[in-house]
């Protein structure tokens, strides 16, 4: 019984030795763009007020939340979760106490995580300074079925992922790309006839924005683009014209590698053209 205790033990341990909470802070700052929804806007600079409560609130027909505290504060954010319940909220959508999170959370296209970037996101969540900040409770008011992109139902094996285009999926499946560029005007995801079509409305700082079409269609998408207008538009937020990409696109994934940032042109340009 001791033997296999301590075997086990050193299972454990050994697991979160290897947790690299660099590559988390990667994930989480460059790819999952956390920030968006769990920082306010004027304070997404100071390391102090990040994670502490998101910008705005969402009202929907479904649910009424705001983004909330997640830093390891015991009281207001996250810090009396183990690392079992921040692992079932980010791919299960639901708390300790059994609540589910609303969609607003994009879980579902966190489910694609591999076992070991889900270690190395909690790894970086717990070095997060703890600030307690209150937010606000969400409020349910329907239910709401939330389909799972196809492919992306299970994590994804880790050995595929030198392949640019399973790259580029895994990346834009946890970067919730088509969190926006596949619901329609219901503000519904539709992977079936809509999988980066756009037509989406969102609001925000800068008024109304339509997601656009990110399919390889040539003149409603973005098939016409040349691979570095795409990497520009990705890692600038400039529009092949030149113009900047409103929020909540903008520079959005700014920080990601030069690798990372072509695997997702590269998996861009598998999606079907729609119009």
């Amino acid at each position: 019984m001791k033997v296999y205790f301590a075997a086990a033990l050193l299972a454990v341990t050994t697991t979160e030795a290897l947790a690299d909470a660099e590559r988390g802070a990667y994930l989480v700052n460059a790819v999952m763009t956390c920030d968006s929804c769990h920082t306010t806007r004027a304070s997404a600079g100071a390391a102090q007020n990040r994670f502490t409560g998101g910008p705005q609130t969402w009202d929907t027909p479904w649910y009424t939340v705001k983004g909330s505290n997640i830093t390891p504060d015991k009281e207001t954010g996250i810090g009396s979760w183990s690392d079992h319940d921040v692992k079932k909220a980010l791919t299960e959508g639901v708390r300790p106490n059994g609540v589910p999170l609303a969609a607003q959370m994009p879980y579902t296209f966190y489910k694609i995580l591999t076992p070991g970037d889900l270690n190395d996101i909690v790894a970086y969540i717990k070095t997060v300074p703890a600030v307690r900040n209150e937010v606000q409770p969400p409020s349910y008011k329907a239910h709401l079925d939330v389909p799972l992109i196809p492919g992306g139902e299970r994590p994804i094996n880790e050995a595929g992922l030198d392949d640019p285009v399973r790259r580029g999926f895994y990346l834009a499946t946890i970067a919730h790309c088509m969190n926006c560029h596949a619901k329609g005007p219901d503000d519904l995801l539709n992977f079936q006839t809509g999988l980066g079509k756009g037509g989406h409305v969102m609001s925000g700082p800068a008024g109304p924005v339509v997601a656009a079409n990110i399919t390889s269609h040539r003149t409603k998408g973005v098939g016409s683009w040349t691979d570095d207008e795409l990497k520009r538009a990705l890692s600038q937020g400039l529009h092949r014209e030149g113009r900047p990409l409103k929020p909540p696109m903008g520079a959005r994934f700014s920080k990601m590698t030069e690798r990372d940032i072509e695997a997702i042109v590269a998996w861009m340009r598998t999606i079907p053209p729609l119009e």
